[in-house]
Parts: C-alpha cells; structure tokens; sequence
C-alpha cells in the first residue's frame, strides 16, 4: 500500500505528542509542541478517511487541510528565537540554518494550500497525504531528535 509508510511513522508521532508535553517549562517551547500536535491532530483525520477508519467526510477533509496551512504558517515564527527545554525535540540545526528551516515549513503551508484549492473528492486524499507526509518528514529528518 503506498501509505503504509505515511501511517506508521504518523501514529508514532501522534501516540507521543502527549507525553511530550508533560512538563514543558518553557513557554515558547511548548506552543510550538501544541502547533505540531494540532498539525499531527489534523494528519490523523485525513489518515483516518485515507485507511477506512472513518468515513470520508469532504467538509471534515478540507477543514483539516485549512487548519494545516493555518498552523503552518505560524512555524517559522514560533521558532524564531532559539529556545529549548528538555523535553523539546528540536535540533539547534534549525537556527543554525534558519532560511532552509523556514523554507521547509513553507513547503507544509504550500502543499496544505494546493491540496485545500485541488481537493474535491476521497480520491485526493492520497495524493494530499502524500504531499503533505512528504513536507514534515523532510524537515523532522533534519531538525527533529
């Protein structure tokens, strides 16, 4: 199955958001955790339809598709400042590299924003996912522990 390797690195992370934010001291820190998990919350959705899990819903899938883009776009704002805490899983290649960082998390925001204008149907979940999974795991590959 061609997701077969967007859905399990995905449950991975999905399963681990909230224990990662137990504890957290840092506040910048941790709404950048909450800004992923709302983004990881929404992948979740949309795998949910693409598996047969749950029933595709357009409206649901598009709502998702928006709220990606939505939270997308904060990324490169909420890790401007280079700030840690222990339980972050950022790497300091992010500030270390900055303009590749940031042109990374535009590359989610795009690909959330063309699947949202091309989406009309349960056949564009693929593709969409595909897109999508595509844009974090190139950037959790190099600014993620």
């Amino acid at each position: 199955m061609k997701l077969k390797w967007l859905f399990a690195p995905l449950s991975l992370i999905i399963a681990t958001t909230a224990f990662a934010h137990e504890d957290v001291k840092n506040p910048t820190v941790k709404a950048r955790m909450m800004a992923m998990s709302n983004i990881a919350g929404q992948m979740k959705t949309l795998g949910g339809m693409a598996k047969g899990a749950v029933a595709f819903d357009l409206e649901q899938a598009k709502a998702a598709l928006a709220e990606i883009e939505k939270t997308a776009k904060t990324v490169p704002a909420l890790f401007k400042d280079n700030e840690t805490d222990p339980k972050s899983e950022a790497l300091p290649a992010i500030w270390s590299n900055y303009a590749d960082f940031t042109a990374k998390s535009y590359a989610m925001t795009s690909a959330a924003a063309n699947a949202l204008t091309s989406f009309a149907s349960q056949d564009d979940l693929v593709p969409s996912m595909q897109a999508l999974g595509g844009s974090c795991k190139g950037c959790h590959s190099a600014y993620r522990k």
